[in-house]
């Protein structure tokens, strides 16, 4: 007995070690049969992954965005409205000058240098969710083949505490949607962001009430204008939210900082003006197109008008590195401001090329001081509409550069009353 119990130890271990010699032998022939000749095998180290290469995109190249709102066949608030017949005869305008309608998305991409967009073009949105946007302003994109951005504040769809008998559904935003129809965020009730205005607070069945929201409440508030109707915007259509617009181009740096935090890539106010190459991201202007005001849509397309290919290459040169005054994106309380910049920071310029134009003014008598880098210019006449975009050139070096930015004019400054608020969507 005591010699079978000894003798079973010795057969396992002589089986395992079979099993192993098995096991390295056929590993090795795998190995041999897979493996080159010596003198063929390549060092990992040195076996390089093929680079991926970013395309060179042409950093000269110029849009403007348009914003529209509600189309109508009678104007009752001119400051949002505008019939379909002239929001096509626009439409059309831009395919008979040549300016190609593009997509948000592209303009976007070519701001990361990932894809070219033409020399001139344009991107048309569409704020708030009015269901005329559905009924009679797709139709007229669908013929024109134009791609087009709609920026929905989320208590104004159908349904919702603003939302009424003219607002947008859920089912008409999933149909368009699915139809290549590109979807952001405009708040979730369409108010002044900074902290201190007077707000409206709102909700299903709940009677309205405007009051100044500060500290922990309004931090709450905002949030949820930021960011709830981003995520409820994912949520309810199943997208990814990459830009946001704020409401009456009102803004500051908190509400910069939460969209950014939020995932937003881009942030776009109504303070029109060229998008190029170097435009910052948070800050992007679009043209408010309102029936009254027809000389902003020739102004938005005369503004890229001299922008062809083959033209003489622009270095466009950031308001930030200008110390520009007023500042972009900066509300001010006179429409007689002085205008300045600081154009040291551009290097050596010819001081009989530079020139300043406002917009609504044209070329304007600015004054420069060699010694000091300044361009200043104190406006006489009253500026007159919401926002004022200011375009600096000169030349370098023999090479033209070319600075702009764009300031807000706050409401009773001197210029014409505002534009009666339509109601809420009923």
């Amino acid at each position: 007995m005591m010699i079978r119990f000894a003798i079973v130890p010795l057969l396992l271990a002589l089986n395992f070690s079979m099993c192993k010699k098995h096991e390295t032998v056929s590993q090795n022939a795998q190995a041999d049969a897979s493996s080159p000749a010596p003198a063929a095998v390549a060092t990992p180290e040195i076996a390089a992954s093929p680079k991926i290469k970013k395309p060179v995109v042409d950093q000269t190249a110029q849009t403007i965005i348009f914003c529209y709102h509600r189309l109508v066949d009678k104007v009752r608030y001119p400051g949002t409205e505008i019939t379909p017949a002239a929001f096509e005869a626009q439409m059309k305008q831009l395919k008979d000058r040549g300016i190609t309608v593009i997509s948000m998305q592209d303009l976007l991409a070519w701001k990361r240098g990932e894809k070219n967009i033409p020399p001139r073009c344009a991107v048309v949105t569409f704020d708030d969710g009015w269901k005329s946007q559905y009924e009679v302003a797709w139709p007229i994109m669908k013929k024109f083949g134009y791609p087009f951005t709609m920026f929905i504040y989320t208590e104004g769809v159908a349904g919702g505490s603003l939302g009424g008998g003219q607002a947008i559904t859920w089912e008409q935003l999933a149909d368009m949607r699915d139809n290549g129809v590109d979807i952001e965020a405009h708040t979730a009730t369409h108010q002044d962001l900074r902290e201190g205005h007077a707000i409206t607070l709102v909700g299903a069945g709940v009677k309205r009430t405007r009051t100044r929201l500060t500290g922990p409440q309004y931090e709450q508030w905002v949030r949820n204008e930021v960011v709830g109707s981003k995520e409820l915007l994912e949520q309810r259509l199943g997208i990814k939210v990459n830009c946001f617009a704020v409401p009456f181009g009102s803004y500051n740096e908190h509400v910069k900082e939460l969209a950014r935090n939020a995932g937003y890539e881009a942030m776009f106010t109504v303070y029109g003006q060229p998008i190029t190459f170097t435009s910052a991201l948070d800050s992007l202007g679009r043209y408010a197109i309102e029936a009254n005001k027809p000389k902003v849509f020739e102004d938005a397309v005369k503004m890229i008008g001299a922008s062809t290919s083959g033209g003489a290459p622009v270095a466009e040169i950031g308001a930030k590195d200008l110390a520009t005054q007023p500042a972009d994106g900066e509300t001010v309380r006179s429409a007689l401001p002085l205008i300045k910049a600081n154009l040291t920071g551009i290097g050596q310029i010819d001081p009989g090329t530079v020139q300043m134009r406002v917009s609504g003014l044209g070329v304007v008598p600015a004054s420069y001081d060699p010694k000091t880098g300044t361009i200043s210019y104190q406006v006489t006449q009253k500026l007159r509409e919401k926002s004022c975009s200011v375009f600096v050139t000169a030349k370098s070096q023999g090479k033209k550069v070319e600075a702009h930015w764009t300031f807000g004019i706050e409401e009773g400054a001197g210029g014409p009353t505002k534009s009666p608020t339509p109601p809420p969507k009923k």
